[in-house]
């Protein structure tokens, strides 16, 4: 048995892994046909220009992605999956109301979106069996980084981020799919991701390195604050008054004079590659586009009416203006710690008033802002939108199913039916992917797992998901053990 699919891992980082294990197991078979391992490189540099070197629908379209992170877990039937002729435990308490797509209802929380959603692809099968799962810290780390963990509380809570961590998505994107401009690859703002005081777990690049971890962009003031966005601080991206940038480009070329100068050092820090560090930094400074990007201020009233003036509206307008720039990830987390009150998605009790009144016109509006912006300045072709939470709430209100005290009007943590929204470099328009079941608690057609959601994200970059990595015991472990949904790409 053996399968060509072109050279997959031409434009990676790490050269030593052009080729998925996948692939080697493959070939592994073949030597009664006279195929080596070599050969088969030589196959695949034949055919890179061939379609299957494309790796099917949607492969390689993508030149960023904007992640809009639902933390807390938002309820998929008061929002995208409404059901009707169904018990009135659970029924939504809002009205469903048309979409642009003949035959599709969303709630009456969203009628920005239902005139949008004939630009995205929403998913009403996504669904996993939780496995110490059912809370959200542990759930969140699967999301972002494909993997479980090992050590999970009854309460679901994990130990704090550490080196060992498996990496976010985000840090595997930009370190096999590096920047082209003197931009920041990757960006997670305004607020880390968080339950209780696990902060951070799941967004950083773990055993990859510090190198690629996100810049984070965290404004002070606190959750309630919806004016912290006015008060984006930089400075690490500025040039102090007195150092101009031909003089920072004076003092890199008198490093470059001293170093070749001193061969000896050179070869001893060869390994830790600081010239190449030091010329990103450098070239991020003196350049200005970053800077820049962040400096929201300079759009136009009426754009940033239109995402609305709140911190998740000027965040994903931000998000816009980093992928233009050049950003490779931004991730958007949901302005509101997960286990929280008020505009939380974690509706354990006061649904009906917080979705209608804080978290769901917050959602409509920015969201659907930054799906129309892109798609008007033609961004959406090659930049991803994926708007996901770590699971849905229970169909039936008041009943706990994760150990949560729920109220009449709450429901509690689901993970086994849920909806996604995606859009943008290369997905469907106008699609429903999958279908959930007459109470929306489970698929009953084509079930989407988070890994499977991360397997498609790498594929729209052209990275295959069964990519090797070596974690900080340098033992190889796949980016993600999933395969992307193809069927989601036109």
């Amino acid at each position: 048995m053996w399968t060509i699919k072109g050279q997959r891992g031409k434009d990676l980082c790490d050269r030593q892994l052009p080729v998925s294990r996948r692939d080697v197991l493959r070939v592994g078979g073949s030597g009664m046909l006279g195929l080596s391992l070599g050969s088969m490189l030589q196959l695949q540099a034949a055919s890179a220009n061939s379609p299957l070197a494309q790796g099917g629908p949607g492969w390689g379209k993508a030149k960023s992605i904007i992640l809009v992170y639902l933390q807390g877990g938002p309820s998929h039937i008061d929002l995208w999956d409404p059901k009707e002729n169904v018990p009135d435990k659970v029924r939504s308490e809002f009205k469903s109301i048309d979409t642009v797509l003949p035959g599709v209802k969303v709630t009456e929380i969203l009628p920005n979106l239902a005139r949008i959603l004939d630009k995205t692809t929403l998913i009403r099968s996504m669904s996993y069996t939780p496995n110490g799962l059912f809370n959200h810290t542990a759930a969140i780390y699967q999301m972002m980084t494909g993997y479980t963990t090992d050590k999970v509380s009854p309460s679901g809570q994990l130990e704090p981020p550490s080196p060992k961590d498996f990496p976010n998505f985000g840090s595997n994107i930009i370190r096999m799919r590096p920047t082209e401009v003197p931009m920041l690859p990757f960006v997670m703002l305004p607020r880390p991701l968080q339950e209780s005081n696990v902060v951070g777990k799941g967004g950083t690049a773990g055993f990859l390195g510090k190198a690629f971890d996100p810049y984070t962009l965290y404004p002070d003031g606190d959750d309630m604050d919806m004016a912290k966005m006015e008060r984006i601080k930089i400075d690490d991206l500025k040039l102090r008054p007195e150092v101009y940038a031909s003089r920072l480009e004076r003092r890199a070329k008198l490093r470059d004079q001293i170093n070749a100068l001193m061969p000896e050092i050179d070869k001893a820090v060869a390994s830790t590659s600081l010239n190449e560090y030091y010329d990103r930094a450098l070239n991020l400074v003196v350049s200005g586009r970053a800077r820049d990007a962040f400096m929201i201020e300079q759009e136009a009233r009426d754009t940033r009416d239109r995402y609305g003036r709140n911190t998740f509206g000027q965040s994903c307008l931000l998000a816009r203006r980093l992928v233009e720039a050049g950003t490779r990830v931004v991730e958007v987390i949901w302005p509101k710690v997960a286990n929280s009150d008020n505009h939380s998605w974690d509706h354990h009790n006061g649904l009906t008033n917080r979705m209608k009144n804080q978290s769901g016109p917050m959602l409509d509006q920015g969201l659907a802002a930054l799906i129309g912006d892109l798609d008007e300045r033609g961004l959406l072709a090659e930049t991803l939108v994926v708007a996901v939470g770590e699971f849905g709430r229970s169909p039936q209100k008041g009943v706990s199913t994760s150990g949560n005290g729920n109220s009449a009007d709450g429901r509690d943590h689901w993970p086994y039916c849920y909806t996604a929204l995606v859009a943008g470099a290369g997905i469907q328009r106008g699609v429903v992917y999958g279908k959930s079941d007459k109470t929306a608690s489970a698929p009953l057609e084509n079930p989407v797992h988070p890994g499977e959601i991360l397997a498609s994200i790498y594929h729209s970059f052209g990275i295959d998901p069964e990519t090797i990595v070596y974690n900080h015991l340098n033992q190889p472990r796949e980016l993600v053990k999933a395969q992307a949904v193809n069927s989601l790409f036109a």
